[in-house]
């Protein structure tokens, strides 16, 4: 496999790339994918057997189970984001290690019904708060210990709509390559 072909793997949508102005149309539709990717992501994974969740959609990459669990756990990390950011004047957020929490026992073998109900909870109340926001409140701030860059809010939640976006496409070009849709 090319490098390129692997990075056409690993980003099969591309990076984020944030516009440099944010407009309420970005916001709007970026909070509508938000808003909808719970159903979206439950209606493509629902009825995979045991054996495809534990697929890997890329050499070396995680399984269909592990991308579902790491959506959530990285959802529910965004959600606290905010809410510090929200009530904090540009806190420092802890980071974590995505890849070694992909690698624990229930990211690798539980059942992904869990982690589809946590994001349908976490994105409920995160478009809830989100749809309540002024263009202010947007403009907070947190920030990220591994860059020590301020991140605000509107960016971040142009992030997550891309980081829905992206492994969405991970776990689906997979079944399209396998058959499976």
């Amino acid at each position: 496999m090319t490098h390129k072909e692997l990075q056409l793997l690993k980003y099969p949508i591309g990076q984020f790339s944030c516009p440099s102005n944010i407009t309420k149309e970005h916001l709007a539709g970026w909070i509508s994918i938000l808003e909808h990717f719970p159903n979206r992501l439950e209606g493509l994974v629902k009825d995979l057997t045991d054996q495809q969740l534990d697929t890997p959609y890329r050499p070396e990459g995680w399984t269909i189970r592990q991308v579902v669990h790491h959506l959530s756990d990285s959802h529910h990390h965004s959600y606290t984001r905010f809410k510090w950011a929200l009530t904090e004047d540009k806190p420092v957020i802890k980071a974590y290690f995505e890849e070694r929490w992909a690698e624990l026992i229930d990211s690798k073998s539980a059942p992904i019904d869990m982690s589809l109900a946590h994001l349908r909870a976490i994105h409920f109340k995160l478009v809830y708060l989100l749809k309540t926001l002024s263009e202010e409140d947007l403009q907070a701030c947190f920030i990220h210990p591994e860059t020590n860059s301020e991140v605000p809010l509107n960016f971040n939640v142009g992030n997550y709509a891309w980081h829905s976006n992206h492994h969405y496409a991970h776990i689906e070009n997979l079944m399209k390559l396998k058959g499976w849709i």
